[in-house]
């Protein structure tokens, strides 16, 4: 399937993207899976609920704190790229059948050289899976968040998000947090006070933005 994003033709596949090995990708993540799975058989989370997905910003999420009284789900595993969420999908999204699904991944993917189109791809490849299989889920795109670590990187951030949010705009089930501009002080660059000392992952300011700017997403 084909989809038009941000002007420019997007091929959209139903399988994993060229070049990548399926079976190294399962082994990478097999700790990762096997922990969910051992979740979900101990305390399996009824339907409907709200499904966090994505790489590490996700996974150091303490959820519950940052939104309590709602029927959160982390499903963040660190270093992932956007890719590794669509073959693992059944297993962090489906099976739970949740109302909503907030997703945070594409910076690992811009550090190990893939193009903004590859992203956007990658991400409509992801939403075309979940909606197959849920058609009325929602899905919030938390953009590719700005980091001093990853500064050199930010051109092709940006055109990465804004290919991201072309694609939302064609889906009212597809939503845009656009939580990059907040993230900038006065001088155009990233805010110190929001990340850790490396300089990429969230402090818990950051947390509290994203919270604060997530939230009505949720509704």
């Amino acid at each position: 399937m084909r989809r038009i994003v941000g002007g420019l033709l997007v091929a959209v596949l139903g399988t994993a993207g060229a070049g990548v090995n399926v079976r190294a990708q399962e082994a990478r993540w097999a700790a990762e899976m096997t922990s969910f799975e051992r979740e979900d058989r101990e305390a399996r989370p009824a339907p409907g609920g709200i499904a966090f997905v994505g790489s590490s910003s996700i996974r150091l999420w303490n959820l519950e704190r940052w939104f309590p009284g709602l029927p959160v789900l982390n499903r963040g595993f660190g270093g992932s790229h956007i890719a590794d969420a669509v073959e693992h999908v059944d297993l962090l999204v489906i099976r739970h059948k949740p109302r909503i699904v907030v997703f945070y991944a594409g910076d690992n993917d811009i550090a190990a050289g893939k193009t903004p189109q590859e992203v956007a791809a990658d991400f409509g490849r992801f939403a075309g899976r979940v909606h197959d299989a849920l058609p009325a889920t929602r899905i919030a795109f938390i953009a590719i968040k700005p980091s001093l670590q990853r500064w050199g990187s930010i051109a092709a951030i940006r055109e990465a998000n804004a290919l991201v949010r072309a694609y939302c705009d064609t889906d009212d089930r597809l939503g845009f947090i656009d939580i990059a501009g907040p993230m900038l002080g006065w001088d155009g660059k990233p805010r110190a006070d929001l990340l850790v000392d490396d300089g990429l992952h969230l402090s818990e300011k950051g947390y509290e933005l994203w919270a604060f700017l997530v939230r009505p997403f949720l509704q």
